[in-house]
């Protein structure tokens, strides 16, 4: 079963002219956002405030459980 269905997707897309390009774009389109995106507006916060894990756990168990 799966193997047919392995097979209808390969055979259907090895026939595609347009579909390849078109997923080209997709996967260019999902590489900028997980990669470049994240450098760029998603630093790491933590590495940068602070030097050790029990400082940087102290900081995130802070910030979860305290409630104003």
């Amino acid at each position: 079963m799966l193997s047919k269905i392995f097979l209808f997707y390969k055979d259907g897309f090895l026939s595609m002219r347009l579909g390849k390009k078109l997923w080209l774009i997709v996967f260019i389109k999902v590489f900028i956002i997980l990669v470049v995106l994240r450098i760029f507006f998603f630093p790491n916060i933590l590495d940068t405030k602070f030097t050790t894990t029990q400082q940087k756990s102290a900081y995130v168990l802070n910030n979860l459980t305290n409630t104003k």
